[in-house]
């Protein structure tokens, strides 16, 4: 799949968006795959970077939670004022200014499982006249259905990441 992609990471969102393909937001934001794939990883391993200058996997759990925090209050704010400018953040700096390496897998998981079930009560609120409200990411005129889809997109990324580079190293 990843070979046939238009987009790359630094595209930003339409990467993102691409990983979903037409998939059904509701579904997306239900499944547990993530989570019991974080949940099979140990403390030792959650504390390993695949180079020195690299986040650790619980830094990066702890980034996938920051990101959809940030985008669900975006998605909240487009929710209610079409032509919204859903601008960017500064990951690096949020990682750097978090203690996730001080916190076990088993509470950084159940942060972003927390965090999840707000999402998907925010969006099983939404009428389809609010999913088809735009905004502006970048350049990309997108739907609110589209924005949110891509924050699933952004968490199989780094998912993926995480099975390529940190695990196939251990």
């Amino acid at each position: 799949m990843l070979g046939s992609m238009k987009h790359t990471p630094q595209d930003g969102f339409p990467y993102y968006f691409e990983l979903i393909r037409d998939e059904d937001l509701h579904a997306l934001f239900s499944t547990l795959s993530t989570f019991e794939f974080l949940e099979s990883i140990d403390e030792k391993t959650g504390a390993h970077r695949s180079s020195l200058d690299k986040w650790s996997i619980k830094q990066i759990v702890g980034h996938i939670t920051d990101h959809e925090r940030i985008k669900m209050f975006r998605a909240f704010q487009l929710s209610r004022n079409e032509g919204v400018e859903l601008w960017g953040y500064d990951q690096n700096s949020l990682v750097q200014n978090a203690r996730f390496d001080e916190l076990t897998m088993k509470q950084l998981i159940e942060d972003a499982f927390n965090v999840r079930k707000a999402s998907s009560s925010f969006i099983d609120a939404l009428s389809e006249k609010q999913l088809r409200t735009t905004g502006t990411a970048r350049q990309y005129s997108i739907t609110l259905e589209e924005f949110l889809k891509s924050i699933i997109g952004h968490e199989r990324h780094h998912i993926n990441i995480i099975k390529r580079r940190y695990l196939s190293d251990i």
